[in-house]
């Protein structure tokens, strides 16, 4: 969509949600793991400030493909990846032209133990750990960006046999929060809030080391005729839903 035509829609989405109080909707989403924390305060702000509901569904980006090609019906996915919104418009099943990024995501390397991962990430390469989580990079792009990281710094077949894989992102997470593994890659928003990491040690792996983790948000078929839906969207892009993303170490 042309910088232009953009702008005017999200104006008319603006202006429509202003009086959507008296016309409340329901606006079916689909969610990227690791866009969990995040998602529930703006979904929290997008009800008192519209008066729209988002109905929530976590899960991995490379499932939800696969359920909105069976027919599942959700009307807005925002993916851990920009490639399956863009094929999921291609395909016919997104709106066309309504698709952008709406996070850039940051890999961490993270355990609960507090002094177990230095800000080097220099113990991957001691080896001095039973189990390293990572989420399936089938299914999961933050699993593939984790690959691709051990792949650059030369450990991956070394490390390979420690590996605990995740159905998703927040599966992975668990399995080091629970101590099941001891590190881990996750998201930085699954450990980083207010500025700050909120438990253990994480080494923040540098965006040079893997290709960038950006986040697209699509309205699929299902919701394209849907105001709560295009309110949705729009609402994604203001300075309040930023400002969320932001407090949870996401770039935009």
């Amino acid at each position: 969509m042309k910088r232009g035509l953009l702008g005017v829609w999200i104006a008319g989405c603006l202006v429509g949600s202003a009086g959507s109080l008296a016309q409340a909707a329901e606006v079916s989403v689909a969610v990227a793991a690791n866009f969990t924390a995040p998602m529930q305060k703006i979904a929290a702000a997008f009800e008192q400030d519209t008066g729209h509901k988002a109905l929530l569904t976590f899960g991995s980006t490379g499932k939800f493909y696969a359920q909105i090609k069976s027919g599942a019906p959700f009307e807005v996915l925002l993916a851990a990846d920009d490639e399956t919104p863009a094929r999921l418009e291609r395909e016919g099943l997104g709106a066309p032209g309504m698709r952008f990024t709406y996070a850039i995501g940051r890999l961490v390397l993270w355990s609960r133990q507090p002094t177990l991962v230095d800000d080097q990430g220099d113990v991957l390469k001691t080896g001095r750990f039973e189990r390293l989580a990572l989420a399936d990079p089938k299914l999961a792009p933050y699993g593939a960006a984790a690959v691709e990281v051990l792949n650059g710094l030369g450990l991956l077949k070394s490390l390979a046999p420690k590996f605990v894989q995740g159905g998703n992102i927040a599966q992975t997470h668990q399995y080091v929060a629970t101590g099941n593994a001891e590190l881990g890659f996750v998201a930085l928003s699954q450990v980083f809030a207010d500025g700050k990491l909120t438990r253990g040690s994480a080494w923040t792996v540098p965006a040079r080391l893997h290709t960038p983790i950006r986040q697209d948000a699509v309205v699929l078929n299902a919701g394209k005729d849907k105001p709560a839906a295009l309110a949705f969207m729009a609402y994604l892009r203001n300075d309040k839903a930023r400002a969320i993303i932001r407090s949870f170490g996401y770039e935009l």
